[in-house]
């Protein structure tokens, strides 16, 4: 999207309760990840900002607990996962954000979900500028055109958009889109909702 109006972005990310900032690189929304956090344990979702960002390397270099089943041997990877549910803050990314403040996802799991909505009661989400649309419509073709697709070749997925990049609605077992959610406004038991927007492009 150009011309982003991240003032505007701000205005309505505040409007519905979350704690917006942005950062000129991905560098600076490192650091402030890493100040938000402190000592706490983190859990992490299946992120390639995350990954890209470095930011688990750094935590752990920090003395910080980080539960990520990214990190973890295939016997461990869903106790990562459940116990990343039980950590003090939950980091990942978005599929997309609109201009009025929606964060928009699709899991295949489902775990990032459960982080961001009934979780950790702090939670950091950061955003590329590349995940950033006008509305809805848009952020869910976004998903199905950029992320799953992507998503899926690079965990070796038996899915036919692995195969041809465009999303086919399977019904095969290895299918990425299971789980649709729109977070338009914080829930009840997360306390502190960051949102670190970066003027960069950063994951799929």
């Amino acid at each position: 999207m150009e011309n982003i109006d991240y003032e505007g972005l701000v205005k309505a990310l505040k409007a519905r309760r979350f704690l917006p900032e942005v950062f000129d690189t991905a560098a600076e929304a490192k650091a402030a990840a890493i100040e938000i956090i402190g000592t706490k344990s983190v859990g992490i979702g299946g992120s390639a900002t995350v990954r890209d960002m470095g930011l688990a390397e750094a935590l752990q270099a920090n003395g910080n607990e980080v539960y990520w089943h990214w990190l973890a041997a295939k016997e461990a990877k869903q106790a990562a996962r459940d116990k990343a549910l039980g950590a003090d803050v939950y980091m990942c990314s978005s599929n997309a954000l609109t201009t009025d403040g929606r964060l928009v996802n699709i899991d295949g799991t489902g775990n990032r979900a459960a982080g961001l909505i009934y979780g950790p009661h702090e939670v950091v989400v950061i955003v590329g500028q590349n995940k950033i649309v006008t509305g809805l419509d848009e952020a869910i073709d976004r998903i199905k055109r950029d992320a799953c697709p992507t998503n899926a070749r690079r965990l070796g997925l038996d899915t036919p958009c692995a195969k041809t990049g465009q999303c086919h609605d399977c019904r095969t077992t290895a299918r990425m889109c299971n789980v649709t959610f729109i977070l338009e406004a914080p829930t009840r038991p997360v306390k502190a909702f960051h949102v670190l927007i970066v003027k960069e492009d950063l994951g799929l």
